[in-house]
């Protein structure tokens, strides 16, 4: 018999066993598959972020995050340098079907947050598309606001891009 919500035992851990990061980019490649219909186009960029990150990340700087529910990997966040030395990017933020509702997306999410600030980063910056309404109402939860919009070819479809950010000191980002 299935455990209800508020009796699954969740845990947010640093993205550092193996097999972690292998899973962040299969999790993203069939998730986003079976949702949105993305190809695996989408999948190649998700692990050329996380191929990046394996081989050239601060741990100072950069960090990387996995949630479980009940001892399974269920989502990840990842909070990479921009370009800009004190602007950090959020990445590739995923919750399983399975995991949703319980509040991953935001625990995930607020960790890489807290993180940019003890990192000393002045303002955190993402690029999503207009279609994962979720993932905005979480960013939006945060403070973060929307910079800039613009018609995006990928992933095997006509989407809008969108980039947001949050200035991590309470100013206009």
């Amino acid at each position: 018999m299935p455990k209800e919500a508020s009796q699954r035992r969740t845990v947010i851990r640093r993205a550092d066993r193996p097999g972690d990061l292998g899973w962040v980019v299969m999790a993203h490649g069939e998730t986003y598959s079976r949702q949105f219909g993305f190809n695996t186009d989408f999948e190649a960029l998700v692990a050329k972020i996380v191929g990046d990150y394996a081989v050239k990340h601060s741990p100072v700087a950069e960090a990387a995050w996995v949630a479980e529910v009940e001892g399974e990997r269920a989502g990840s966040v990842f909070l990479v340098a921009g370009e800009e030395p004190d602007v950090a990017k959020l990445r590739v933020l995923l919750v399983t079907s399975a995991a949703r509702g319980l509040g991953l997306g935001t625990r995930l999410v607020e960790q890489a947050l807290a993180f940019a600030r003890e990192a000393g980063y002045r303002s955190v910056t993402l690029w999503t598309t207009d279609n994962l309404v979720s993932a905005r109402r979480i960013y939006q939860h945060f403070g973060f606001v929307l910079t800039d919009e613009r018609p995006h070819h990928g992933f095997g479809h006509h989407l809008v891009g969108q980039t947001w950010a949050l200035d991590l000191h309470g100013n206009a980002a």
